[in-house]
């Protein structure tokens, strides 16, 4: 088990795809003004890896499979808003269906990580 949620390698991605957003915002002029979309894109990808910090730091696996939950369901809303920001005309194709993979797998990642932490007898360090 990792030290700290900054070694895991879910954290690591999340925040990646939070850097990707930012790119894409400060790339495109209208999407930078879309005050809205830009908040909601922005707030649902730093939900994923501020969820996984926060169940991390629980230090249990019962509230860290809750966290991971919301990171997972957080990243679903941010795979729609790419497709909203693809409509909108902020990005082309090529973009979207980069990202969308990128999310896909991050879901990925994350459903492994909570089957595993889910069939495992350690219950968290607090409970060491």
């Amino acid at each position: 088990m990792s030290k700290t949620f900054e070694e895991l390698l879910i954290w690591q991605k999340a925040r990646e795809l939070c850097q990707e957003i930012n790119k894409l915002i400060e790339q495109n002029t209208e999407f930078k003004k879309d005050f809205r979309l830009k908040a909601q894109i922005k707030a649902s990808s730093g939900s994923v890896m501020d969820n996984i910090a926060e169940g991390y730091e629980r230090g249990g696996n019962k509230e860290f499979l809750q966290f991971l939950y919301i990171a997972k369901g957080s990243l679903g809303e941010t795979r729609s808003q790419f497709y909203r920001c693809f409509d909108n005309g902020y990005f082309s194709e090529e973009v979207l269906n980069k990202n969308v993979q990128n999310a896909k797998y991050l879901s990925v990642m994350i459903f492994n990580l909570i089957k595993s932490t889910k069939e495992s007898e350690f219950k968290g360090e607090k409970y060491k």
